[in-house]
């Protein structure tokens, strides 16, 4: 089962939805503000492509982070607040069995799809 995780009012979700939709792809969103990911999901994620690749330090949520935390993040902090502030994740997570994909293009999808 393909899974997508994101926010529902990030414009990016909503776009990959729609398209999975409109290409007749059955798959599940989770919401992970009102779901909670597990730990193990996000340690597969960066097991797959790397925290680093899926902290989102654009994120209205990484800008009050105190400096030091900034400064000083690894991968078990990253994890850890990626966990307690989901906004920290770069949306949306594509799951299609062990491959992670982040964000949403079309061309991405059609490749990701073909």
């Amino acid at each position: 089962m393909i899974k997508i995780y994101g926010i529902p009012n990030c414009d990016t979700v909503r776009k990959a939805v729609k398209w999975l939709e409109a290409n007749d792809i059955e798959h599940q969103f989770i919401d992970y503000r009102k779901n909670p990911l597990p730990k193990a999901e996000i340690e597969s994620w960066d097991k797959a492509i790397g925290w680093e690749t899926f902290l989102n330090k654009r994120s209205t949520a990484w800008k009050p982070l105190a400096q030091d935390i900034k400064d000083n993040i690894d991968r078990e902090s990253a994890l850890e607040l990626m966990l307690e502030k989901v906004t920290l994740i770069k949306r949306p997570v594509l799951v299609t069995g062990n491959q992670v994909h982040l964000g949403f293009k079309p061309e991405m999808y059609q490749e990701i799809f073909a």
